[in-house]
């Protein structure tokens, strides 16, 4: 396809007159029916990458995409630019609604999915009788992150791709060092992509990391940053009942709004705070790694990790959410020394040890069949996630293909070792993912150079100061203070739940 068509059809449907870095390359080549791995900076529109496509290919286009409310939310825009076939199926569904979209499945061009819906059977069946150009993995990196424990139905996609005829495939991520891109490419069985891998340093962002004895003195560093200019603000946790608690000191402490989210709330708490914060309602939200994942919100100026995340990666897609309206931007991580305990107990809840693995074959010598998986995760006092690390493994290695689990005993050692080997390998890469981000808060030297040097070769000149090796101080931070809009805010919940549900169905 031209270029001068392309232009024409991204006016026509986005009201764009030009593509960003990487967009053009990318269509291009899915047009041409090339299987294509994209890397581009958060916030320079990869969804644009598949969206266009979709609306100039004959056939089906499907999304899978990681998190609900994010496929939601392109659903919504896309509607609302008036692309009407466009669909996510998902598991908030009502039973009735989710049967009559598969039976009209035929009629989207766009259908977004998360890697567990696909392995539904009833959807399997739908999505085969479609004639589907273009599978498309958003936030790819999600294969490598959190398919080999936590969600292992990232590591079945190929299966799918085969059963619908091996369509062209696009993978885009944000943050995909070369190990990862080479994973990506290998779990999808598709080695032969093409690459277009570009910078994803910011230059409009500084960093910074201060070191405390205590835990209170990052509480009161905040409040001393976010009480002298009033900013959009996230500041990152790695425990819930610590992102309560900040957002509860710092309500108390400013006249400004807060509000914490985090993944053990009500689906329509989340909902209300996510559009707050997105509606300029909120000053500063307290959040966990829960939210995150496809905001879009261009006027967020500082992101604070109270807590550091377990890898780079996670650091990178956090930060990215800041400055998406190039205007100047900060990262400042509060360290103190005991800070390393709280992520090393988040690696341990990931992945079983080799007792774990000791016990479930022990269970399955004396066990015909496997239960449920909530009570095999009860039988074994495990995780979730260190269940689907351990289910998935046994079907990998046939186990569970047999009649009878009570498989010989050879079988089983054979399958146990291999097991165990896995999960030695899978604890190597967390361990050195760990010192990575570990290694880099302690760095000494340019803290930009040391954080994308895994990723790529060389930064951007930044156009605002750089780090606080090179002098920066978050305190200097430029940036218009802004007041939020606070017209509904103190309406009663019932009140503007409502008010968010009509907005949402008028623009459907």
């Amino acid at each position: 396809m031209s270029k001068p068509h392309l232009l024409n059809s991204l006016k026509k449907y986005f009201g764009f007159t030009e593509f960003r870095e990487g967009q053009e390359e990318i269509i291009e080549d899915v047009m041409k029916g090339r299987g294509v791995l994209g890397v581009l900076p958060t916030g320079v529109g990869k969804s644009l990458c598949f969206q266009l496509p979709s609306m100039l290919l004959p056939g089906t286009t499907i999304v899978i995409s990681p998190l609900i409310s994010l496929m939601v939310d392109q659903v919504k825009q896309l509607k609302a630019k008036g692309f009407k076939s466009v669909v996510a199926l998902n598991s908030f569904m009502e039973p009735n609604e989710k049967r009559e979209v598969l039976h009209s499945l035929h009629k989207y061009r766009l259908i977004y999915l998360s890697p567990e819906m696909l392995q539904n059977q009833w959807v399997e069946r739908a999505l085969k009788k479609l004639s589907v150009d273009l599978f498309v993995i958003d936030e790819a990196h999600c294969i490598s992150q959190w398919g080999h424990e936590f969600r292992t139905d990232y590591l079945k996609m190929y299966q799918m791709i085969e059963k619908l005829n091996k369509p062209t495939i696009l993978a885009l991520s944000a943050t995909a060092t070369p190990d990862v891109q080479t994973d990506i490419k290998f779990q999808l069985n598709c080695p032969h992509m093409v690459d277009h891998i570009y910078a994803m340093d910011k230059p409009n962002m500084s960093f910074a990391v201060e070191t405390y004895d205590h835990q209170d003195d990052k509480l009161n560093r905040i409040k001393s940053i976010v009480f002298s200019k009033r900013l959009p603000t996230m500041i990152y946790f790695s425990s819930r009942q610590s992102s309560e608690l900040v957002a509860e000191e710092l309500n108390l402490a400013l006249d400004q709004k807060v509000a914490f989210y985090h993944g053990g709330m009500d689906q329509t708490d989340r909902l209300l705070v996510q559009q707050q914060f997105m509606k300029d309602q909120l000053d500063i939200i307290c959040c966990t790694s829960a939210f995150g994942m496809g905001v879009d919100k261009p006027n967020i100026r500082r992101v604070i990790h109270y807590h550091f995340p377990t890898q780079i990666e996670s650091f990178i897609q956090e930060v990215g959410r800041a400055g998406r309206d190039s205007k100047p931007c900060a990262s400042l991580v509060l360290h103190t020394p005991s800070d390393h305990l709280l992520p090393r107990l988040l690696l341990q809840k990931e992945l079983p040890d080799e007792s774990d693995v000791e016990r479930l074959f022990y269970w399955l010598k004396n066990n015909e069949l496997l239960l449920s998986n909530e009570e095999m995760e009860e039988q074994l006092q495990i995780s979730e996630s260190q269940w689907n690390f351990l289910k998935y493994h046994l079907e990998e290695t046939n186990m569970l293909m047999h009649s009878s689990i009570q498989t010989q005993s050879d079988v089983r050692e054979i399958a146990k070792s291999r097991i165990i080997s896995r999960l030695r390998e899978r604890w190597n890469y967390k361990n050195e993912k760990f010192h990575e981000i570990v290694n880099w808060l302690h760095c000494e030297g340019c803290r930009r150079r040391k954080l994308y040097a895994p990723f790529q070769l060389g930064v951007k000149s930044p156009e605002v100061p750089c780090c606080d090796y090179c002098g920066f101080s978050i305190d200097d931070l430029d940036g218009e203070e802004e007041v939020v809009k606070s017209s509904d805010y103190h309406q009663s919940w019932d009140t503007r739940l409502k008010a968010i549900f009509l907005q949402e169905r008028l623009n459907a």
